[in-house]
């Protein structure tokens, strides 16, 4: 769904906010385009606002990303190809920072929307744990199934004799021939 505020447009990203989640250094954040995005601001102004309040902002609610980071992010997110030529690195906001940004913008929208950012980090935070869950029990599964093969293969070594042919005598047969 969309809506047009003014001259520029603001997609309401409800259905698709969990996918605009990156991680990066070990870290669950959305970038300032996208979060400008949601808010229904422009860049600019975010960033702006962000500035003026420089010390609600501390290194584990944003931080901005190295030449580095910026080009793997437009690398590997196809809805992030407009930053490629920008000069400008993006920053990063933590759940808490973007929190931090709808208090900062303090408009209708950004305060409906956080809620929604809020909701999508507790969706994507579940998610993981399940994940992690489901890697604990096939790593369980495995050391089973591990020794389970090591069992058949001790049976497989004692069957082999077993199954062997019996060697046939070249010796000559005593008694009536046919």
């Amino acid at each position: 769904m969309e809506k047009r505020v003014g001259a520029k447009r603001v997609v309401k990203h409800k259905g698709r906010l969990e996918g605009l989640i990156l991680f990066i250094r070990e870290e669950r954040v959305l970038l300032d385009a996208d979060l400008a995005e949601i808010y229904g601001v422009s860049t600019k102004a975010l960033n702006q606002a962000v500035k003026r309040n420089a010390e609600r902002f501390p290194n584990d609610f944003m931080f901005q990303l190295s030449d580095v980071e910026k080009q793997e992010v437009v690398t590997n997110c196809d809805h992030l190809s407009r930053l490629k030529y920008s000069k400008v690195r993006p920053y990063a906001f933590t759940e808490h920072g973007a929190l931090m940004v709808a208090n900062v913008l303090s408009s209708k929208e950004a305060v409906k929307m956080s809620l929604y950012v809020v909701r999508a980090f507790i969706k994507q935070r579940k998610l993981l744990t399940m994940q992690s869950d489901i890697l604990k029990k096939l790593a369980q599964m495995d050391a089973k199934l591990l020794g389970h093969d090591e069992a058949l293969r001790a049976i497989w070594n004692e069957l082999q004799p077993l199954l062997a042919p019996i060697p046939v005598s070249s010796k000559r047969r005593i008694g009536f021939g046919e």
